[in-house]
């Protein structure tokens, strides 16, 4: 029901925030689908999966040695730009990035200052509806 529900927006946003999450841990994101045998609403059973993607994660940097507090803010200040520019993807639809996406999305984390970003998510917000 809910793939067919006209009120679906606020689930999809809220499964890829999750993922976000769990992706931002480090994990695999695993979705299990549930739903009735048969259109007249039969019992409900857990479809198979389909073969998941092969993604490898990027792997993440060694901190440099001797890496001090301006270092630490520096390393803050681009995982909030980075959270930011999910949240204003997610506000615009987009929900299950690829591994390329998510490379784009550091990308610009790295290189666009504080204002920026924000301008840049509250485009996708508008752009979404959410605006």
């Amino acid at each position: 029901m809910g793939a067919e529900s006209p009120d679906r927006a606020p689930v999809l946003y809220a499964v890829g925030d999750m993922t976000q999450t769990v992706r931002a841990r480090g994990e695999e994101v695993t979705v299990a689908l549930w739903g009735p045998e048969d259109d007249a609403g039969g019992a409900w059973h857990l479809y198979d999966a389909p073969a998941a993607r092969e993604t490898a994660p990027a792997p993440a940097d060694p901190p440099a040695p001797g890496a001090g507090a301006p270092a630490k803010l520096a390393e803050r200040m681009t995982g909030r730009r980075h959270q930011v520019l999910l949240a204003g993807l997610s506000k615009a639809g987009l929900y299950d990035l690829s591994a390329e996406d998510g490379e784009a999305v550091r990308t610009m984390a790295e290189l666009l200052d504080e204002p920026t970003v924000r301008r840049v998510a509250h485009w996708l917000s508008v752009a979404g509806g959410q605006g």
